[in-house]
């Protein structure tokens, strides 16, 4: 078995419950494989700093119901226990209108028991109706248990308890309101782990909440990996927007390499963005991961046959990534070159001219593409169908994928001959689909886009990378 960490609105503590968990089995030296539903980016880096394995991101919109399920089963036989963290409020989906890509999606698809998290500062007697609510309101999931978080005082939870009594639901955990375990955030989400100097201190704390705080003789079974099960058919019909059409889902049988492709991937504070099943799945189709800094290297790695630029915040590094004009050279020259590129969203942003940051100071990047970065309050978030504008490095013409936008920067000039056009679905998966207009940049050998993509159940994405990044490879002196 496995637990899913679910919270009954966003910002009742989830992450901190998850966390406190993972942190108190690491502290007993316990192997624990965590995931992380839907498609953040920042949370799985802490799951990952405490348990010492990449976490793995469960998202049926930008994968599909049955890469879902086989990852899990995957992943999870390797270690003794298994966390799942939601995301959002316990029902909140994709669209709003339906659970398609929930917290509750995930827990059937899964057969996982539920954990509830509640944020208890602001509640006595009404936690009761709260707890009831959610496990009626949909019948097919199990409720394990909950957790009362941000408890007040003694008094407060001998009121919380009194409330909760007739309902019989297994109080799993106690957290006192404690301002001195904090996690600082900023535009994006949480301060990411490799900026952050007393993340050790922060982590010893949340394993000492979570050994007290945490009834474990019911909830450690609760935990415990069962052992590899046969992955059952999808509950329910995948709607439209999860699988592409045949003709866009059938592979291009991009040839093998025939020898070992060095990737040089941006891996920073200022590019952190990444997919683990990404990564992997560019080893096991034949590439060496070569990892180089923007911030401090003042060349690529050598011999490498491609770039990958992931997502993260150069904003917040942009003068040291303009001052370290060998490496801004080292790129312009490569692309130059004709090497294959994959740049997403902070990626994207590095290629251009200039990056102008919250205060408004210009930085001068690579140089790429002709356009300007502009950093501003607006928030560009929801999930996008990418339909493939022009053949390049990653898709040919008309592939559709779905994938992610999570930004609040914009271009100040677009592409005459933009990379995708994307479409959103209001109300999935049967509703009208919203015209989100043309994005992206493709240039040489350049594959940019705001669009985050996560390529676990299209491995022909990361095969015609390899190939085309052979193919530039065969052209170089050795």
């Amino acid at each position: 078995m496995a637990l899913i960490i679910a919270g009954e609105r966003s910002g009742v503590g989830k992450t901190t419950v998850t966390l406190a968990i993972l942190a108190a089995l690491r502290q007993w030296q316990r192997s624990v494989q965590s995931f992380k539903v839907g498609p953040d980016y920042i949370d799985p880096m802490f799951h990952a700093h405490i348990t010492g394995r990449p976490c793995r991101n469960l998202d049926p919109v930008l994968t599909s119901e049955s890469y879902v399920q086989q990852c899990f089963a995957r992943h999870s036989a390797t270690a003794e226990y298994a966390l799942v963290e939601g995301v959002m409020g316990l029902f909140d989906g994709a669209s709003g209108s339906d659970d398609w890509a929930s917290t509750a999606h995930i827990a059937r698809l899964l057969h996982l028991p539920i954990l509830l998290v509640l944020d208890c500062s602001r509640l006595s007697r009404s936690v009761a109706a709260i707890v009831h609510g959610y496990r009626t309101f949909d019948p097919r999931l199990q409720l394990a248990g909950i957790v009362l978080n941000r408890v007040g005082s003694d008094r407060h939870l001998d009121l919380l308890k009194a409330a909760l009594e007739p309902l019989q639901v297994p109080i799993l955990g106690v957290l006192k309101r404690d301002d001195a375990i904090t996690l600082p955030d900023r535009h994006l989400g949480l301060v990411p782990t490799a900026e952050l100097p007393m993340l050790s201190t922060v982590i010893q704390q949340l394993a000492n909440l979570g050994t007290t705080g945490f009834d474990w003789t019911p909830l450690l079974p609760l935990l415990r990996c069962e052992p590899p099960v046969t992955v059952q058919p999808p509950v329910q019909p995948s709607p439209n927007f999860s699988a592409p059409s045949p003709a866009t889902a059938t592979p291009d049988h991009s040839p093998m390499p025939p020898r070992r492709l060095r990737i040089a991937v941006a891996r920073d504070p200022a590019f952190s963005f990444y997919y683990a099943d990404n990564l992997e799945l560019l080893t096991q189709l034949g590439a060496d991961i070569v990892e180089w800094s923007p911030l401090q290297d003042e060349r690529l790695p050598g011999q490498v046959s491609g770039l990958y630029f992931g997502g993260g915040f150069p904003e917040m590094f942009a003068a040291i990534l303009s001052a370290n004009e060998p490496a801004r050279q080292a790129v312009r020259t490569a692309i130059a070159a004709g090497m294959p590129t994959y740049a997403e969203c902070g990626g994207l942003m590095y290629l251009t001219e200039t990056l102008v940051d919250f205060d408004g100071n210009s930085w001068r990047m690579v140089g790429i593409l002709p356009t300007t970065a502009q950093m501003g309050q607006r928030l560009t978030l929801g999930y996008r169908c990418a339909v493939a504008q022009h053949s390049g490095p990653l898709l040919p013409l008309q592939a559709q994928v779905w994938g992610h936008e999570f930004h609040r920067s914009h271009l100040t000039a677009l592409p005459n001959a933009p990379l995708y056009h994307l479409w959103g679905y209001e109300g999935y998966p049967n509703g009208n689909p919203r015209d989100h207009g043309y994005e992206g940049w493709r240039q040489q050998q350049v594959h940019a886009s705001y669009v985050h993509l996560h390529w676990g159940a299209r491995p022909e994405i990361p095969a015609r990378f390899l190939a085309h990044c052979d193919r530039f490879g065969q052209t170089q002196p050795s």
